[in-house]
């Protein structure tokens, strides 16, 4: 079954993100370049329109519960409010009440009782962090959308490594199906997303995939797999709070575009989108096999998470501009 989700969901993004493509190309509905702009020529911004509905089909021919039927509908109606943000830029406090709505009534949907940050708060405050993690969650996987390849890299590997995990771990539920196909449909996406980009994923699918990315990972931490709903993501989590922060103390508006994220830097000084998103896409390999190693050796978890650390302190220094170092005198 693992395996006809994936191909099904893969093969169905290819030809429907093709699709979409024509169809926002014909209504010029196009991403044009600024200052804050990563590209430097016109293209089209949507391919959520064509990721959102793969899930829906492919999570419904896996089977609904309660839970993720109320977490698809509500992706719907948040990727319908990032629609009409793409098409009109809504104000700032539309789109995050928007979002607050959809994680507050998320909430309902993760496993009755059982807490996300292991029994380390009571289950009220436990909820009440998670949904200021989600909601983090939903707007970094939108920040940090910002070259070619990134997200559907970031996607794919999440699903993937979530469905690995949880079926190591023996779980018997539809989630690993669920992780799998977002992965796979984010691969779909990349074939029309990589360097040079066709199209970008727009409000509609970052913000999209990042609530149900959220719910995934706050799931698989409520099952007791909190090393890999925390080494996953990492490399995100780390790059968007870091560059939060320094703009924070910067006194600068943190919530406007910008091109000061590590991965755009990296963009910039590098060799270009596509090997930036491969260096993260290696990271994320590294991330999927310290996950599993957790998940086998519960022992090794914390010793995988400091690795984990690591790796991804390495890599932001190496995307970091850093100061050149003048040339001895001779």
């Amino acid at each position: 079954m693992i395996w006809l989700i994936s191909l099904g969901a893969f093969l169905a993004a290819v030809a429907a993100t093709g699709g979409v493509l024509a169809l926002l190309r014909r209504r010029a509905v196009l991403d044009h370049p600024n200052e804050r702009s990563s590209h430097s020529v016109p293209t089209p911004r949507g391919g959520g329109l064509a990721v959102l509905p793969v899930l829906v089909l492919a999570w419904s021919i896996v089977g609904l519960d309660s839970a993720a039927a109320r977490i698809l509908v509500l992706a719907v109606v948040l990727a319908a409010v990032s629609w009409a943000d793409d098409l009109w830029r809504l104000p700032v406090v539309a789109r995050l009440l928007a979002q607050a709505i959809a994680v507050a009534a998320g909430l309902l949907a993760l496993p009755p009782g059982q807490p996300v940050f292991q029994g380390l708060l009571p289950l009220l405050p436990d909820r009440l962090l998670a949904a200021v993690a989600w909601l983090w969650f939903v707007n970094l996987f939108n920040f940090m959308d910002g070259i070619d390849g990134i997200s559907g890299v970031e996607a794919a590997a999440i699903g993937a490594g979530l469905a690995l995990a949880l079926r190591l771990a023996g779980d018997g539920s539809p989630l690993a199906l669920y992780a799998v196909a977002v992965g796979a449909a984010a691969l779909g996406f990349l074939v029309w997303n990589w360097h040079p980009a066709r199209l970008f994923l727009g409000d509609v699918g970052s913000v999209g995939l990042g609530y149900l990315l959220g719910w995934l990972l706050l799931t698989a931490a409520c099952l007791g797999l909190w090393a890999p709903a925390l080494l996953l993501p990492l490399y995100y989590l780390a790059d968007a709070t870091l560059t939060l922060g320094r703009r924070a103390l910067r006194r600068e508006p943190v919530w406007q575009a910008h091109r000061q994220h590590f991965y755009q830097q990296a963009a910039r000084r590098l060799t270009g989108h596509g090997s930036v998103s491969l260096w993260i896409a290696t990271l994320n390999l590294a991330l999927i096999g310290l996950s599993l190693g957790a998940v086998r050796q519960p022992a090794a978890a914390w010793p995988a998470a400091a690795l984990a650390a690591l790796l991804v302190a390495l890599l932001l220094w190496y995307f970091s501009d850093r100061p050149q170092r003048a040339p001895d005198a001779r």
